[in-house]
């Protein structure tokens, strides 16, 4: 049975702190970024899910982030989800990104909406373990509306169910779903709606249950989780303490 660590981690577009987007230099942007991968060779993961991720945009210094962890990690496989895209002078790409150290056999990436800034969504890849298939998902939902934040989780579940009705007899255990919920699980909100839902296929457990994620100085929400399946045994979860984006990484080791 192989064992997997998974981390989550909104960067924040790379700024660290900077509560400005735009407002990081170049400069200040690549020592972040070689700071997150830092972090990430300590924690070494097996597989990150990343949010808040450019691929180039002018606000972000104008190169691919992802290009630009994936060589200071060495990760072998990589895939980015872009939610917004804008040309011109005031050009941005943007949205989530899956490092592996396991082949990824698919990816799909799902756009909630068509704004071309501020979009949400979720990039699902097929990773190939040990010759089975993990599914995962790695989901950004909208951060001041409850409502919106509603309305994606339907679309996330009406996706799911046509996923698995076309594809659910390769996977080995049902997806595990990341990423940035940006609402805690003990509210009337969609993580712990999601976390409902999910039981049509099996019992899920929300990591962490401890521990808050945000903002990073002085944490007072858990706004990032890990729902784990029945097959993926929990072995350990970690809420990495860090300053190098208002969101803190969160770590899960498990079997399965």
């Amino acid at each position: 049975m192989p064992r997997l660590r998974l981390v989550t981690f909104n960067i924040a577009h790379g700024r660290g702190l900077n509560p400005i987007q735009g407002l990081t230099s170049q400069r200040k942007l690549r020592v972040n970024l070689r700071r997150i991968a830092a972090l990430l060779n300590r924690l070494a993961p097996d597989v990150v899910a990343l949010q808040e991720i450019d691929e180039r945009s002018r606000w972000a210094g104008n190169f691919d982030h992802l290009d630009y962890l994936r060589v200071h990690t060495r990760f072998p496989h990589s895939v980015f989800g872009i939610n917004n895209r804008r040309a011109g002078l005031l050009n941005l790409c943007y949205g989530n990104a899956v490092l592996s150290r396991h082949a990824i056999r698919a990816a799909e990436t799902i756009v909630f909406g068509q704004r071309r800034m501020g979009e949400k969504g979720f990039l699902y890849v097929e990773l190939e373990v040990d010759g089975r298939c993990l599914p995962l998902v790695n989901l950004h939902l909208h951060f001041g509306s409850r409502a919106q934040r509603l309305r994606q989780l339907e679309q996330l579940l009406a996706w799911l169910r046509e996923k698995h009705r076309l594809h659910g007899k390769r996977w080995a255990v049902p997806p595990i779903i990341c990423g940035d919920f940006n609402n805690p699980g003990t509210r009337d909100d969609a993580t712990a709606s999601l976390l409902s839902h999910l039981s049509d296929y099996c019992d899920y457990v929300l990591h962490p249950a401890t521990g808050k994620t945000f903002p990073s100085p002085l944490p007072r929400r858990t706004l990032d989780f890990i729902f784990l399946p029945a097959g993926c045994r929990h072995v350990r979860c970690e809420v990495v303490r860090s300053l190098l984006s208002d969101h803190l990484p969160v770590a899960v080791e498990f079997d399965f």
